[in-house]
Formats: structure tokens, sequence, C-alpha cells
């Protein structure tokens, strides 16, 4: 066919998605979108290799990874059989869509050397669960690109093994309409699970993000400095705490948090909580104890609805009084 490339990695359907963009977006079905899209990843950190690695394995092309760190790159080309680009230019040529895979206070910097290139009618994707995709890629709409942020809810820790795990996470996916819409069916396709959110809720989903993991390490980690008092070593306290905290969780998923919720509120207990309260020698401790207290009364009188706490609510609203 006249002007249509006949050679190499460019195909038919590229060249048709590339002079109706608009038209494809509308009818590519997820199984189309996978298998003509290849995504070019910038940064090799654990983001970049776990999610590399989970599209690859699930069929997506990969194009390559580029990363001002080389070495990595090549590494994270291996890991995903795919390409190692010294060339960010040539990196952005060969893929429908970039991925920035760097910490999010990087992400701007590295968009504005991918504006440099041509970006026009490419998808730019961030991962990160704080900021949107219309802030960190400034001016991209004059670029003739769409932007787009899918964040991964899940905790990696490991570049190398965590890739196995995300199949169960969800896919959190916010930017322009019609890249959400194109990413949303290919990762449907792909059998994930996906919610769509809006620009304006980013913080709040990100908050409720960290209030669930971040947050939960803290509490575990001053649960193990409590028990070290009573004579544990940070290890026994952890292991000492492992299994508590499994079932809990186990019983929050199941059930959900009100349904799982036990202890001293959840009775009515005002003596032990006097005497937990008694434990805290710090003003902060004690505060945080009496807000964290407060919301497991909401949650003990929606479980117990005929049950009365007001001695036990008013005790901690006194503390967190107090201490503010």
């Amino acid at each position: 066919m006249d002007g249509i490339p006949q050679s190499g990695s460019y195909t038919l359907s590229q060249h048709v998605f590339q002079i109706f963009p608009t038209v494809i977006l509308r009818c590519v079905t997820p199984q189309k979108a996978g298998d003509s899209m290849n995504i070019g990843i910038v940064g090799a950190g654990k983001v970049g290799f776990s999610f590399g690695r989970l599209l690859a394995e699930k069929g997506v092309r990969i194009s390559g990874y580029y990363s001002r760190n080389s070495d990595s790159a090549r590494e994270a080309a291996e890991f995903t059989n795919s390409g190692h680009y010294t060339d960010l230019g040539k990196l952005i040529e060969d893929s429908d869509a970039i991925f920035i895979t760097v910490p999010d206070n990087a992400i701007t910097e590295v968009y504005r050397q991918v504006a440099e290139f041509e970006i026009q009618d490419k998808y730019i994707c961030h991962c990160s669960g704080a900021c949107t995709a219309e802030e960190a890629f400034p001016g991209i709409h004059a670029q003739g690109a769409y932007a787009i942020s899918i964040h991964l809810l899940f905790p990696i820790s490991s570049k190398y093994n965590c890739w196995r795990e995300l199949a169960g996470a969800f896919f959190c996916v916010e930017g322009d309409a019609q890249a959400v819409e194109v990413f949303v069916s290919l990762l449907r396709g792909l059998g994930l699970q996906v919610q769509t959110i809006s620009p304006e809720s980013k913080a709040q989903y990100h908050l409720s993000c960290a209030l669930a993991s971040n947050f939960v390490c803290a509490l575990v980690q001053r649960s193990a400095e409590l028990l070290g008092g009573c004579g544990f070593s940070q290890t026994d306290a952890l292991h000492a705490l492992a299994p508590l905290m499994r079932s809990n969780l186990a019983h929050v998923i199941e059930h959900g948090a009100v349904s799982a919720l036990t202890g001293p509120i959840e009775r009515g207990d005002t003596q032990t909580v006097q005497k937990h309260l008694s434990c805290l020698t710090e003003r902060n401790d004690r505060q945080l104890y009496a807000l964290l207290g407060l919301e497991q009364v909401k949650m003990a009188q929606e479980k117990h609805p005929e049950q009365d706490y007001g001695t036990l609510a008013a005790l901690l609203n006194r503390e967190k009084e107090q201490n503010e």
C-alpha cells in the first residue's frame, strides 16, 4: 500500500492509529489495544521493573528501557526481554506510550526531557499515587499528547519479585478521557482490577492508601516498642504480633472493619482503656490513642447500636482535649 512502511516493527494498525487516533480510541478492543501498543519505560527502579515485567508476561510489547543509569536500564531490559536504550529519543520514536517510572519529585523534570522530542499522539504516563496526570505533565496538550496516571495500589518492595503479586492489585487510573478509555480497556483485557478516579480526588485517594499502609507500619513499630518494655526483643515482638495482625487483617478483608472490631473499646471496657492511658507517658502517644479510640467508638456504636458508649467517649474526648 502506498505510503505505509512494510518493514521493521511498524504495523498497519499503528499507521491507522496515528492517522485516526480518536476513531480508533473509540472502537479498539482490549485485545487489539494490547497487541498493537508498544510501551517504553523511562526509569529502571522497582516500579519500572515490576510493572514492565507484569505487562510483558501478559503479552504487552515493551519497547524497552531508558534510564540515567544505563546499567539499570540494561538489567531491566533483560528482566523483561525488551530493549536497552541509550538514546531517549529513539525509545520515544519506537513507542506508542511512555511510562515515566521515576520518584515523584523527578516526574515533571523527566517529562520535560521527554517533551523535547516528538510526542504528538503518544500517551505519557506516570505511576504516582499523589499527583495528577495534569500536574505532572505541564503543557502536554499543546504537544498533542495524552496524559495519564496509573497507580499500582501495592507496596512494591522488590524490583525482582513483586511483579508476581501485582496481578491481584488494583490499578487506579486518571487522566485525559481518551487515554483513560484505552488503558482501562487494556488493563481489564489483561485480567487486572481497575478503578478510575477523578483528578480532584487524587490527594484523598493517596491519603487513604497511606493510612492503610504507611501508617500501619508506624503503629506496628510503636506496638513493638511497647512490647520491648515488657522484655521482648525487637525480633520476638514482631513474631509475637504477626499472628494477631494476620488474623485481624483476614477478618477485616472477609467481613469488613466494623464486624472485625474487637478489644476493650468494642466491649465498652472503660477500666481497661484507663489502664492503657496510664501506660502512655508521652503527650503525643496519649493523644494518638484518644483519636484512634474515638474512631473505634464510632465503629463500635455501629456494630452494637443498643450499647451505650457515652462514658467511654467522654473519657477519650477529655484525653484528646487535654493533649492538644
